[in-house]
């Protein structure tokens, strides 16, 4: 290892800040390796996969510490050449690891399905694993030449980390997707510039300037996002007359907009169009795609002899109970379908939220405004730069219309499936803010995508549409609902503020008819069949549990049971709106409880005691990859990190499991700290996407604002060093009450209005105070190692660290799923509470032989 910098005796001050520099660069290039790494993922493939990637970054952690215990004695004598040829190596490795990983890509709709989906996900872990490895070992040859004044290394660690973090953000907007690994690429580089000045090595300055500069160009001359071939925009770029019109990139995504005559959007529009229309409109949409998935059509404006064409789709039908509204409010823009469909049924004004500006700008685009009839210039129309739900919440206008349609590309039943994400737009509090944000007579308007079959997403809705309207309205809700679908493709829900008149559902029924729409609720007409054996029925078939060899058939005696879809809807919609037979909607072979702020979650149907049933019906479960794909990676991280904590025991177990006090406590107290850490990352993630809009932003602002917090508490525990005893239990106290409080209160706290600073201000602020204190436990103990003496259980505990934060950063999506984002606040609290004790066993000293 190197002299220690603050050793005073034979290094100056100028080392010691070479030193922290080069800890604060490699620090950031980590962090930014995670976000950029973040953002491939997601335009590669169907989620940011923010918990995996994190994960991935924690293995290299916790591999890094097994190595270093492993070969304690390799990395004594020979730290600085070690450290340099990681130096060399980093640039290399990022680029390559992700060229690697995108080149074998995993599938996961086929993991159930097929076995070396698997192993692809593994050699994806290994891939990206790699740099994140190297940048580890650099960093715990830092921790250990530092390790004498911990808490300053670490700080550095933090808070380098943080402005990283920052600037990755920033700096979206400014580097092209394909090149966005230069920001680690010049953070490692830097961070070797600073260490090599430390050694005063000039030769190494020069030899890892070049092998960046191979890296860079590494980075331009191989395809560093490989978008899968199963995601909308690789379908899209086959058409033979696919065009791509526009294409942007920042912080809110890869925006892509293509021209196709193979385009047929059509959202829900019924068949009776070509039986009664002359002539349908041709190549009447384009296809907008964000991060790859999609398409979100865009409506061109029709000419005057099309225009019928608006009335045979399922978004016109608010207007046929508020014709001509005065004010309509669509919840989000999108391709500017439902503002299309408003604009042309007559109303004065139309508000539209829209919390991506790069769509707002797409539609300036010359071809696309001439597309689209400059849309967006309408005198009528008002945009609201901000996601619709948000502004909802704080409004106190009223509106005749509020249109939710099309909110997603390929709305809640994604026909591949889709990714464990946050779907604020459609939780039960944002359903109660767009009721309450009715006139007297005003209509809500829900239109989703509705491809599943059997159907899950869609009664998730229902269900949470319905506690909305018993919360607004009370028993009255039971006649102030009216839903619709167009058996696979759409689903339309109407709830309209004081109930329907006859007249007006004598107007749904006539225009229902005409559409050949297939009613599912009305109010006055009750579910009459047999729910129990409907259901019942219903399940055996979903997981093929009847005998075949019955005289009566592979049904037996229910064969005349009505079991279609609408069937299902029909049952169920009614016993939910009704709040009746909460034991029959229980028994559905799919979760379908509503969705909230704290379980925002259109994932995670299948219970896990019934996910053996499901083994012989994968076809049934497969849109649930994005939940399953989870569990998977939890098994191999739990896996790896079993691995990573058993090495160093089964070849180092004298060292650390002789007759030394304390171990066990080391254990649990590493072991609270990397689980509970994560748990409360991740989990605020999930919660600042609620008020930031976007995942990419909620990640960056929340690493950017918690690492830099950290690195301060980090900092300032070190003038409590001596008083730990004492300091502590007050600095545990206050993190589990913190945890605990915001468990309870956060969601009420956060901002919903205001630009997206001051919501970026307002977060960072509630985050601060509570980031800060859990600065102090990580390097208190860590520095307490070093100054017992403790060299084995230093490096031991760090790897702790990591490998439990492998497998957090994966359970903390499975927990929000299951539980509530909130749930792993209250379990974080329950591990800081653990480690009071744990540190207490952490301070005996060591018994010499």
């Amino acid at each position: 290892m190197t002299v220690d910098p603050f050793d005073g005796s034979a290094t100056s001050t100028a080392d010691r800040r070479w030193f922290l520099l080069s800890v604060f660069l490699t620090a950031g290039s980590i962090i930014a390796l995670q976000i950029m790494v973040m953002r491939l993922f997601s335009i590669a493939a169907w989620a940011h996969f923010g918990s995996l990637v994190i994960s991935v970054a924690m293995f290299g952690f916790g591999l890094a510490s097994a190595i270093m215990c492993l070969a304690n004695d390799l990395f004594q004598r020979h730290g600085i050449r070690l450290a340099r040829i990681g130096f060399l190596l980093l640039g290399p490795a990022i680029v390559l690891g992700n060229v690697a990983a995108q080149q074998a890509q995993f599938n996961p709709i086929f993991l159930l399905a097929d076995s070396s989906q698997s192993s692809r996900l593994l050699f994806n872990f290994a891939s990206y694993a790699l740099p994140f490895l190297i940048a580890a070992l650099l960093l715990g040859i830092a921790f250990a030449t530092g390790r004498q004044r911990f808490q300053l290394t670490y700080a550095a660690d933090m808070i380098g980390s943080g402005v990283a973090g920052i600037a990755c953000l920033l700096l979206m907007a400014w580097v092209p997707p394909d090149f966005l690994l230069i920001v680690p690429l010049v953070l490692g580089w830097g961070s070797a510039l600073s260490w090599f000045a430390m050694q005063r090595d000039r030769r190494g300055q020069l030899l890892v300037t070049l092998t960046s500069a191979l890296a860079v160009g590494l980075m331009v001359a191989l395809p560093q996002i490989q978008v899968s071939p199963y995601k909308g925009v690789s379908y899209a770029a086959k058409f033979p007359d696919a065009r791509r019109l526009h294409h942007a990139y920042g912080a809110h995504g890869l925006l892509e907009i293509y021209a196709s005559s193979y385009f047929h959007f059509a959202p829900g529009l019924s068949d009776m169009a070509s039986l009664s229309m002359e002539e349908l409109p041709g190549n009447t949409y384009l296809g907008l795609y964000l991060d790859s998935d999609g398409p979100i059509g865009i409506m061109k404006e029709l000419k005057q002899d099309h225009r019928a064409y608006y009335g045979f789709l399922p978004l016109s039908m608010p207007y046929l109970v508020r014709p001509n509204p005065e004010a309509v409010f669509v919840v989000q823009f999108g391709g500017g379908i439902s503002t299309r469909v408003a604009l042309e049924s007559g109303a004065a004004q139309v508000k539209v939220a829209e919390g991506n500006p790069m769509i707002l700008d797409a539609f300036a685009v010359p071809e696309i405004r001439q597309f689209t009839g400059d849309i967006l210039a309408d005198h009528r129309l008002k945009i609201v730069p901000m996601d619709g739900q948000l502004y909802m919440r704080s409004t106190s206008e009223r509106y005749q219309v509020i249109d939710l349609s099309l909110a997603d590309s390929t709305g809640l039943s994604n026909p591949g499936g889709f990714a464990v994400s946050e779907k604020y737009l459609y939780t039960k509090e944002s359903m109660v803010a767009y009721m309450n944000a009715l006139a007297p007579g005003g209509v809500l308007a829900v239109t989703v995508w509705n491809k599943e079959n059997p159907p899950k997403s869609t009664l998730r809705l229902f269900a949470t549409l319905a506690e909305a309207g018993e919360q607004v309205a009370g028993e009255h809700s039971r006649n102030a609902f009216y839903a619709v679908h167009v058996p696979l493709s759409t689903t339309t829900i109407l709830f309209k503020k004081g109930g329907f008149t006859p007249e007006e559902l004598a107007r749904l029924d006539d225009y229902s008819e005409r559409m050949a729409f297939g009613v599912i609720y009305r109010p006055g007409e009750r579910f009459t069949g047999d729910g129990t054996a409907v259901m019942n029925r219903f399940t055996r078939s979903i997981l093929e549990e009847e005998n075949p060899d019955t005289p009566e058939g592979p049904l037996g005696d229910d064969e005349e049971i009505d079991i279609s879809v609408t069937a299902i809807y029909r049952l169920l919609l009614d016993r939910m709106i009704h709040g009746e037979q909460p034991e029959l909607i229980r028994s559905y072979p799919f979760d379908i409880t509503p969705l909230t702020d704290d379980r925002p979650y259109f994932s995670g149907y299948i219970r896990l005691k019934d996910l053996s049933r499901f083994a012989s019906r994968l076809e049934a479960i497969s849109d649930e990859w994005g939940y399953l794909l989870l569990w998977f990676t939890l098994g191999q991280a739990a896996l790896a990190g079993v691995l990573l904590l058993t090495l160093p025991l089964l070849f180092g177990w004298r060292a650390i499991f002789g007759p030394q006090p304390g171990k066990f406590g080391i254990l649990g107290y590493f072991f609270a700290l990397g689980l509970g850490y994560i748990l409360v990352e991740i989990a605020l993630i999930g919660k600042f996407i609620a008020v930031l809009g976007n995942a990419v932003i909620s990640t960056s602002i929340l690493i950017t604002g918690m690492l830099l917090s950290t690195g301060l508490g980090s900092l300032v525990s070190s003038r409590y060093t001596e008083q730990v005893r004492t300091v502590m239990p007050r600095i545990f106290l206050a993190i589990v009450g913190m945890l605990v409080f915001y468990g309870v209160a956060l969601d009420p706290l956060l901002p919903v209005s205001g630009s997206l600073g001051y919501r970026i201000g307002i977060c960072v602020l509630l985050l601060a105070p509570l980031a800060f204190l859990m600065g102090f436990p990580f390097a208190t103990g860590m520095s307490w190692l070093a100054r017992l003496g403790k060299e084995h259980f230093f490096l031991w505990a760090w790897g702790i660290n990591g490998m439990f934060s492998v497998m957090g950063a994966v359970l903390v999506p499975i927990v929000a799923v299951s539980l509530g984002l909130s749930a792993n606040l209250f379990l974080a609290a329950a591990l800081y509470l653990l480690a009071w004790p744990c540190l207490l066993a952490l301070l005996r000293p060591l018994v010499r032989e």
